[in-house]
């Protein structure tokens, strides 16, 4: 595991750090950012690297922008306090997992059965306006939401085959706080540990699964490697994860640098959408590791009517979480009604 004190001398991804190009205006020092993701470092090479690595290209020596994994300046859990006081400039992450005090905190990350592909994402915040109140949401604590985008769906992988809900009874899972408070009603038992950790404890059983990704994050961070099953019913379809800056850095940006760092995270959406699209088919058809299981589709209804049930208990919570709810409802109505291929049921 990385300390600390490790990552202070080596830097972004375990590499030596880099010298800073010349200013492009001499005697004029460059802007220097730090953004530390949600991810790992195998699992940040395609969420997040590339899009760093292109604005620091393009921004030629104006400005460049520092990329830490999961934990390595602090944990995933402290990742909004970090960012509201300054010491981290950005972040890559849902709200969830880095416990946001904001009302939309809890739809971050997997949202129970709210969306059904990963296109619906950038539907809901681009066109039925998720994007203006999670500016307004975090405007309010300090925070500047960049932007958002869509991520994997949520499955199971796990040691034992998952073929019914009552499988799922006293499993110990990796998961998300909301998806957790969900699934607990099923009987499932949510565990939180660092997520450099989480392969191990699956080894040494002291997780019996991992609900927090789709098939492809499964082989790239090795998680395949140590369970033996993957269900194929998912609590999501897409998570959803967002770009935030300190509001006072941000704010201090040329902007012409804003813009270039909303084009570059706006690629970045692009390419995770085909990335994990691709991914989840393929290594469903030809990864050797993960023996698929499903839940026959009459009792997983249990399931969408529990999902039902507790969207309502959540928009009961407050009048922001309600419009959020609402909108979600009211977008799922209109792709039902839509049909092929929006919906098929």
């Amino acid at each position: 595991m990385t300390t600390r004190r490790k990552f202070l001398a080596t830097g972004v991804l375990g590499a030596a750090a880099t010298t800073l190009a010349a200013p492009a205006v001499l005697g004029q020092s460059a802007i220097r950012w730090r953004l530390q993701t949600y991810a790992g470092p195998a699992l940040a090479e395609h969420v997040i690297k590339p899009a760093i690595d292109s604005f620091n290209k393009i921004a030629a020596g104006r400005m460049e922008i520092e990329l830490y994994t999961a934990d390595q300046l602090v944990p995933t859990g402290e990742l909004f306090q970090a960012l509201q006081r300054g010491t981290i400039d950005a972040v890559q992450s849902d709200d969830d997992s880095m416990a946001g005090p904001t009302e939309v905190t809890v739809f971050g990350g997997y949202f129970p059965l709210a969306l059904r592909y990963s296109l619906d994402v950038p539907a809901l915040f681009n066109m039925y306006g998720l994007d203006a109140i999670w500016k307004e949401e975090y405007a309010k604590v300090g925070v500047q939401h960049i932007s958002a985008g869509a991520w994997d769906p949520c499955h199971f992988a796990t040691k034992d085959p998952i073929n019914s809900l009552a499988d799922l009874r006293g499993k110990r899972v990796f998961t998300f706080p909301t998806a957790g408070r969900f699934l607990a009603q099923f009987g499932v038992v949510p565990v939180t540990l660092p997520w450099e950790d989480i392969e191990v404890a699956v080894q040494t059983g002291e997780l019996d699964g991992i609900a927090w990704s789709g098939i492809t994050e499964d082989y790239t961070v090795g998680w395949a490697n140590v369970t033996n099953y993957f269900l194929t019913n998912n609590i999501s379809g897409a998570w959803i994860g967002h770009f935030f800056a300190n509001m006072d850095r941000w704010n201090a940006l040329p902007d012409d640098l804003k813009e270039l760092m909303k084009v570059c995270f706006e690629q970045s959406h692009y390419y995770r959408q085909h990335w994990y699209w691709g991914g989840e088919a393929d290594l469903r058809v030809n990864g050797p590791k993960l023996k698929l299981t499903a839940i026959p589709d009459e009792e997983w209804a249990q399931v969408e009517t529990a999902a039902a049930a507790f969207w309502d208990e959540i928009a009961a919570e407050s009048a922001t979480k309600a419009k959020v709810v609402e909108i979600i409802k009211r977008y799922n109505d209109v792709m039902r009604k839509a049909g092929r291929p929006y919906r098929y049921d």
